[in-house]
This record gives structure tokens, C-alpha cells and sequence, in this order.
């Protein structure tokens, strides 16, 4: 696997997180752990695309 393609399979899991992570807070039944582990992840995965965007 290429770094364009990994840095393109990471922004897209980014993208899928920063959607469950909307849908989650809007839901009346929300987790508040489970959208601060989707948060750490994204953080997690926003770091990983910095680092490899700079190489």
C-alpha cells in the first residue's frame, strides 16, 4: 500500500467517524462514552494523516 492510498483510506475512516460521531450526539438515547472513544479514535487517525502528510 502507497502513502496515498493509506492517507486516503485514513481520511475516510475520519470522514465515517465524524459522521457516527453527529448522528450519535443527535440521538435522545446518546452514549457519552461511546461518542469519547469515536472522538479519540478520530484524534487518533487526524494525528496519523498529519504525521504521514509530512513526510
Amino acid at each position: 500500500m502507497t502513502i496515498a492510498s493509506h492517507l486516503q483510506e485514513l481520511r475516510r475512516k475520519h470522514e465515517h467517524l465524524s459522521e457516527l460521531v453527529e448522528r450519535e450526539q443527535r440521538s435522545p438515547a446518546s452514549d457519552a462514552l461511546r461518542i469519547a472513544e469515536m472522538k479519540k479514535e478520530k484524534l487518533k487517525i487526524k494525528e496519523e494523516i498529519t504525521r504521514l502528510s509530512h513526510v
